[in-house]
C-alpha cells in the first residue's frame, strides 16, 4: 500500500470527523454566547459570535420570571431519583433474568423486550390516568415510579450480567448456604460496575431532559422540572431569549460536567463484552 495515499486517506478521516465535531458543537457554543447577550443584540446581524457582558442581567430576568432555581431543585431531585430506582430495578431483573430458571422466562423476556416497540406518546393517556387515579398528579414520584424498570436497562443488566458474572461463582454461593439477597448484593453488584456507570449515566441524562412526563403530570409552576420551566418563558408576543439562554446553559452545565468525569466509564460499559 503507497504510505502517501494511507496519509491522504487518515487525512481525510480526521477533516471529516472534525467538521462533524464543529457541526454538534456550534449550537452549544452559541447557546452560551447568546446566555451573554441582550435579546436585541441576539437578532441583530450578523448576529454574534463573541461573549458579551449580558449575562448577569439575564439571569436576573430568568429568577424574576421564573422559580428557577426550585425548578433545577426538581430536576436534581428527580433524576437521582430515577436513577437510584432504575439500578435497582433493573439490576435486580437482568440478575433474576441471567441467573434463575423458571416457567415462561423466555416469553416474560421477549414481552419486555417488546415494550421497546412501543412508541412513547402510546403511554401519555394511560400514564396520566393511573398517575390521577394514584392521587400523584403533581408529585415527584410520578416522574421517576413509571420508568424504574426499564426495558432496556433489563435487557442491559442481564446481558452484561450473563457474559460478566461466572454462573459457577453464584453456585457455589449458594452450597455455602448464602442466600438469594446475599449473592446479590456482595457477589454481583461488585462485578456490574461499568453496566452500572452506564445505565446511570444514560437514565440521568434521560431524566434530566425529559420534558414530555412533566408536561403531561405537573401542574404548577413551582413544581416545574427545568426543561418545563424554560418551555414557560416563551411567548408568542414576548420572549426573552438572553434569559431563556442563560437557563438552558446553566442547566446543561452539570451534564457537561458528568459526561467529562464518566465518559470512560461510559464507553467500558457499552464495549464490555464487545471484545473477547
Amino acid at each position: 500500500m503507497n504510505p502517501k495515499k494511507g496519509n491522504a486517506g487518515k487525512w481525510l478521516a480526521y477533516g471529516i470527523v472534525g467538521i462533524g465535531a464543529l457541526i454538534m458543537l456550534a449550537p452549544f457554543y452559541f447557546m452560551f454566547v447568546f446566555a451573554t447577550h441582550s435579546r436585541t443584540s441576539i437578532f441583530s446581524a450578523p448576529p454574534p459570535v463573541y461573549f458579551s457582558s449580558n449575562l448577569v442581567r439575564n439571569i436576573d430576568i430568568l429568577v424574576s420570571t421564573i422559580p428557577f432555581w426550585r425548578n433545577l431543585g426538581w430536576s436534581l431531585y428527580v433524576a437521582l431519583a430515577s436513577t437510584a430506582l432504575t439500578l435497582l430495578f433493573c439490576s435486580m431483573a437482568g440478575y433474576a433474568f441471567a441467573m434463575f430458571e423458571f416457567r415462561f422466562k423466555n416469553i416474560l423476556f421477549v414481552l419486555v423486550m417488546g415494550t421497546m416497540l412501543l412508541p412513547q406518546f402510546m403511554n401519555m393517556i394511560p400514564t396520566f390516568m393511573i398517575m390521577d387515579a394514584l392521587g400523584w398528579i403533581n408529585e415527584p414520584r410520578a416522574l421517576y415510579v413509571p420508568g424504574a424498570a426499564s426495558a432496556f436497562g433489563i435487557f442491559l443488566m442481564r446481558q452484561f450480567i450473563g457474559s460478566s458474572v461466572p454462573r459457577e461463582l453464584v453456585e457455589a454461593a449458594r452450597m455455602d448456604g448464602c442466600g438469594e439477597i446475599g449473592i446479590y448484593v456482595r457477589i454481583v453488584l461488585p462485578l456490574l460496575g461499568p453496566a452500572i456507570g452506564t445505565l446511570g449515566l444514560i437514565t440521568f441524562i434521560a431524566s434530566w431532559n425529559n420534558f414530555i412526563m412533566p408536561l403531561i403530570v405537573m401542574r404548577s409552576p413551582d413544581m416545574y422540572t427545568v426543561p418545563l420551566a424554560l418551555r414557560s418563558l416563551q411567548s408568542p408576543v414576548d420572549t426573552q431569549w438572553g434569559a431563556l439562554m442563560a437557563g438552558s446553559a446553566i442547566a446543561t452545565l452539570p451534564l457537561i460536567v458528568l459526561f467529562v468525569f464518566s465518559s470512560r466509564q461510559l464507553i467500558s460499559g457499552l464495549t464490555a463484552g464487545a471484545v473477547k
